[in-house]
Parts: structure tokens; sequence; C-alpha cells
């Protein structure tokens, strides 16, 4: 089969397409035919080995796993012995974690693992959508923020995958949400139910003329910090960022005992038992048209130094992702 893989840390060319051997899985396991993978910040990071945070989790000085890539839709075609929870011609979809391995044509993973099935009317594709956005967004607004019906709540970064999906999920949930993208994202940020927008290049966020605080800031693309937040935060609220840093990491702690509160989580690394049944919520969501996990394009397994550039940019609206099987060519 054919794998992207990279074997030390730099700019995006040094993933390139290698052949390997299909892995086979083992008791308890299932091999999935990969449709679509996700691209996102997480793999650009590891790719990079930077900032110093990523290197913790992909290897010090090389990389630890040669291919990349954590979430992972499309169709079960081997089932090792004892798997009972899935057969072959199942469609699913989930997630790795720190394992990677999903930039590849085929991917093995427990059956026990951060993975579902995929219900009808949900592409591959929106299904790397939603593990790469809305499983990052969830939990911190749920979790994180304590999100609840009323609260006012900006996003920065709106038109990103955490971030749109970010929107969403508030807006459905009661909030009033204000989205921060630039000024090619604002009618977008707009249609997945931002009730203000504000352009960056315009105006800061964490500076408004009118005065207005919110309940919660949710820092999608870690551009701003909990020290410029304060500005804008109401009593007893809270600001979320998905990028660590040595200070968030201490604000977390002190800002336990103030006004307003400092949140860094690492959704990622929450355990399957805790990822299922938000992978289940969210296809369902999708199904019925409630959710719309937004996806920025779709590439070819052979165009994944694209990909990576088009993370790089940060500028992408959603997700970017590979099909390294498309999916109407393993339907015929």
């Amino acid at each position: 089969m054919r794998i992207a893989a990279y074997h030390r840390y730099g700019s995006p060319d040094v993933v390139g397409i290698e052949e390997r051997e299909q892995p086979e899985p083992g008791p308890g396991e299932v091999r999935v035919r990969v449709h679509a993978a996700s691209v996102g910040a997480s793999d650009a990071a590891g790719r990079a080995g930077s900032p110093w945070f990523a290197r913790l989790a992909f290897g010090l000085r090389r990389p630890r796993n040669a291919v990349l890539g954590s979430d992972f839709a499309g169709v079960v075609d081997v089932v090792g012995a004892d798997v009972t929870r899935f057969a072959v011609g199942d469609r699913v979809f989930g997630a790795t974690g720190a394992d990677g391995g999903a930039h590849a044509e085929a991917v093995v993973v427990s059956e026990q693992g951060a993975i579902v099935a995929l219900p009808d009317g949900v592409t591959a594709s929106q299904a790397a959508a939603i593990c790469d956005g809305a499983m990052t967004a969830l939990p911190f607004l749920r979790d994180g923020g304590r999100l609840r019906p009323g609260m006012r709540v900006l996003v920065n970064g709106a038109s990103g995958a955490v971030g749109s999906a970010a929107v969403q999920l508030a807006a459905r949930l009661g909030a009033e949400v204000t989205g921060v993208c630039g000024p090619g994202h604002a009618d977008l940020v707009s249609r997945l139910g931002a009730q203000r927008v504000i352009d960056y290049t315009r105006e800061d966020p964490m500076r408004p003329a009118d005065g207005t605080t919110y309940d919660l800031v949710f820092d999608a693309v870690g551009a701003s910090s909990f020290r410029r937040a304060r500005r804008v935060l109401a009593y007893g609220g809270r600001y979320l960022t998905t990028v660590p840093s040595w200070a968030i990491m201490l604000q977390q702690l002190t800002s336990r005992l103030g006004r307003r509160r400092a949140v860094i989580m690492f959704t990622g690394l929450r355990s399957a038992e805790a990822k299922r049944p938000d992978l289940e919520e969210l296809a369902a969501l999708t199904a019925s048209g409630r959710f719309a996990p937004l996806v920025d394009r779709i590439l070819p397994l052979d165009a994944v130094v694209e990909a990576h550039a088009v993370v790089n940019t940060g500028h992408k609206a959603g997700t970017v992702v590979i099909a390294p099987v498309p999916e109407l060519q393993e339907a015929s």
C-alpha cells in the first residue's frame, strides 16, 4: 500500500509517498481502507517538530512514527480474531490519537478504540472534518467552558476547523456567538450561526470600542492570550485556548483563585471511552443536518505536500482532507 511518510522534521516537502506492506489486524483489531483523513494543525506541528511541545509527542530528535494522521474514515476490509463490533464492509470513522498512521491507504485500529459506525448520509470527508474540528470544539465548550444557553461567546479563528465547529455548536446550544475571522470568510461565519462577525484586520476583538464582554473567549487558533482576553471577559468568564504554552499552563493554575479563568485542554489525549459517545453524537447531528462539518478541500494522497502547505498558511476554511482511497473509486 501507499503511505505519506516523513523521517525528519521540516517544511511540507519532507513528506513523501512511499510503499509499505499492508498491515494485518491482530486479535480484536480491524483494518480500515482509508477514504479520508484530515491534515490538521497537529499534523503540521508534528511534521515541523515545532512548537516545542510537539516533539514531546512526536519524538525529541526525529519523528517516532513515520506516518502522520490521527483522523480517518473508510471501510473495514479485514477483521481480526474475536472482533464483535464490526464486520467487513462496515463504514466507520474515528481517531488513532498519538499513534497516527491514517495518512495511508489502510490503517489498523483496535475495535475498542475511538472508532464508531459512520451513518448513511455522512461522507468520509465530512467524518474526517468532524474528528479534526468538532471533536476538539465540543469538549472545550461543554467541559472546559461549561457552556449554557444565553452565554456570550467569542470564537477567535471562527473559519478554521475547530472554530467553525465551535460557532455552530455554541449557537446550537443557545449561546450568543461572535466570530472573529478575516474579511474573506465573514459571510461564511455568519452563515454558520454567528450573530456578529469581527474582521480582525479592521478591529481588535480584545479592545472593543463598545465595551462588549463575553462569558467565554474560545481562542481556537492560539492567536491571543489570557492576558489580552481578560479585558473582554465578564466576571466569572473563561478563556479557552487550543495552543499550549508555558504561560497558559501557569495561568490555568493561578487563575483558579481569580475572577476569570484560563483553560487549556488536551482533547486528543482523552480515552477512547470518552471519545466514542462524542463521535456518535456529532455523526448523528451531521446525518440529521443539524451540524455541517466544514471541508476546505479534498486532495489525493499524492498532494499531501500541498495539504500541509495549505495548513501552514493559517487561512483555510475548515478541514483540509486527503483521500488515500477515493470514496467513489472504492465504491465502484
